[in-house]
């Protein structure tokens, strides 16, 4: 009975749209008054779940982002990026997605990604005669790339939603990511270069030459070295993955104030503010969850879903799938952070079962939150998106199948072929 209060507390709640981590709280509350318990167990759970050092590293990674946001280096790699794709037909287009995966990589953020690129490129499309549907779903989609890359303050989510549940590190899960970031972009260039065929849209100049690409690779390198500072600091021993999200911090301050000089005393508040409000959030519903996560455990709410799942079929294939719907649906309903800090005590387990590691069961959760963060009715990226084009919802969904079948290309591919997300993680593994 008191799985069933959990339960059906936590969805109630939501349903009268109650902010998620409140939900998660309360639907705990009552828990542990039906159960008889004390209700300090719930704030026992919340502050210990908190009090964790490697948890440094999402404000570190959050104001990183946030200082890449303010600080103008957007602007450069959309240079960069039309530079090399921008000649192809529908260019604009392609363009928005190299840029959306070069500052995602910087960012490690899809709605900062959003923001900072979307402001720039969804005018800008528009204004070349792009349907603003179109300029909508290349610049959302392709943001998604960030959720992956090496600065994602959710791959240290993660890997903190698998304590005690599996043994995970920071950097296994930082190289796992790699190659199907490297996918994901390609399926989003193929998606946006189908659609501009269909619909027409015209090629844009000729190719400026290597020169030209030269030097706009030359104008945003500062900025994108940030990726490569972070996995080989790491790779290398010199620090810890903690440590890499606080010279990722110092980094984006150099590059922006001391060789850009475009970061404004007004923007570093800012992005100051962003930062602290984002982590506030973000570690809430960690303590929350953890409190959450402590009951599911108690009352065996993984082991009750295996067995729930098996009854349908014991077949590894069909039991990925119905993982993928399940955190598909649920991540459309849920924040990212707490679809991950919700779903990974509950799925994991039985992934793991049925011959999934758990890294690469990690990059299958994310793909699956990066589906959530672009569907209603809680796609906060899609959201963005349409507020900068100025176009509804309603019409960009219309639109929305070609890029969300780059989505799921990509998705089966890491589901089923472990070897896109591993191969790295094994080859770091075996050099050792």
């Amino acid at each position: 009975m008191e799985l069933t209060i959990l339960s059906l507390s936590f969805l109630a709640l939501l349903v009268l749209g109650v902010p998620v981590a409140f939900s998660i709280g309360l639907a705990s509350v009552a828990t542990v008054l039906y159960a008889g318990l004390p209700v300090a167990v719930v704030f026992q759970k919340m502050v210990g779940g908190m009090q964790i050092f490697s948890f440094l590293a999402i404000p570190f990674f959050v104001f990183a982002g946030e200082l890449m946001l303010y600080g103008g280096i957007a602007d450069r790699i959309v240079r960069f990026a039309n530079s090399l794709v921008g000649h192809v037909r529908g260019g604009l287009g392609m363009s928005n997605v190299v840029g959306c995966t070069l500052f995602g990589g910087v960012a490690g953020s899809a709605l900062a990604d959003v923001s900072a690129m979307g402001s720039v490129m969804i005018p800008l499309m528009k204004k070349e005669g792009y349907d603003a549907d179109y300029a909508v779903n290349v610049t959302t989609h392709a943001a998604l790339v960030g959720v992956l890359m090496p600065t994602s303050h959710n791959l240290i989510i993660f890997t903190l939603a698998t304590t005690g549940i599996a043994s995970v590190s920071v950097l296994s899960l930082i190289l796992a990511g790699i190659i199907p970031a490297l996918i994901l972009t390609l399926c989003n260039l193929g998606a946006a270069y189908y659609v501009a065929v269909k619909r027409g849209y015209p090629t844009r100049g000729n190719f400026p030459g290597w020169k030209e690409v030269l030097k706009a690779y030359l104008g945003a390198l500062p900025g994108l070295l940030i990726v490569v500072i972070i996995l080989a600091g790491i790779l290398s021993g010199i620090f810890t993955a903690t440590e890499s999200a606080a010279t990722a911090v110092m980094w984006a301050l150099l590059v922006t104030v001391l060789v850009y000089r475009s970061l404004k005393w007004k923007d570093f508040i800012k992005a100051c503010a962003k930062a602290c409000k984002t982590t506030g959030v973000v570690l809430l519903l960690i303590g929350i969850s953890s409190a959450f996560g402590y009951f599911m455990a108690l009352y065996e709410v993984p082991q009750k879903t295996g067995e729930l799942m098996t009854s349908v079929s014991s077949t590894p294939w069909m039991i990925f799938l119905m993982i993928n719907v399940l955190l598909f649906i649920l991540g459309t309903f849920l924040d990212m952070a707490a679809t991950i800090l919700v779903c990974t005590p509950i799925f994991l387990p039985i992934a793991v079962q049925f011959g999934m590691d758990p890294v690469q069961f990690g990059i299958v959760m994310l793909i699956n939150c990066a589906l959530g963060l672009n569907t209603p009715p809680v796609g906060v990226t899609q959201f963005v998106g349409c507020a900068i084009g100025e176009i509804s919802v309603g019409q960009v969904m219309k639109s929305i199948l070609p890029f969300y079948g780059a989505l799921l290309v990509c998705l089966a591919l890491v589901t089923y072929v472990p070897a896109f997300s591993m191969w790295l993680p094994n080859l770091l593994a075996a050099g050792k």
